[in-house]
């Protein structure tokens, strides 16, 4: 009989990052810090500053701000 590694094992092998709830989780600002730049690249290229604050003026209104 085979000896069979393992399923973590076997993923942290072949993608070298360990498996399970721990190996997603980053802190909030971190993850912040890398979206941003994507973000503010999408919004320059596709021009979608209006359209935030189009959406951010209506959340204000029905927010009642």
């Amino acid at each position: 009989m085979a000896h069979t590694a393992p399923r973590t094992t076997a993923f942290r092998t072949r993608f070298g990052r360990a498996a399970g709830p721990a190996a997603g989780r980053r802190h909030p600002l971190v993850a912040t810090a890398m979206v941003l730049p994507l973000a503010a690249l999408l919004v320059v290229v596709f021009g979608g500053w209006d359209a935030v604050v189009t959406q951010a003026s209506s959340v204000g209104v029905m927010l009642g701000r």
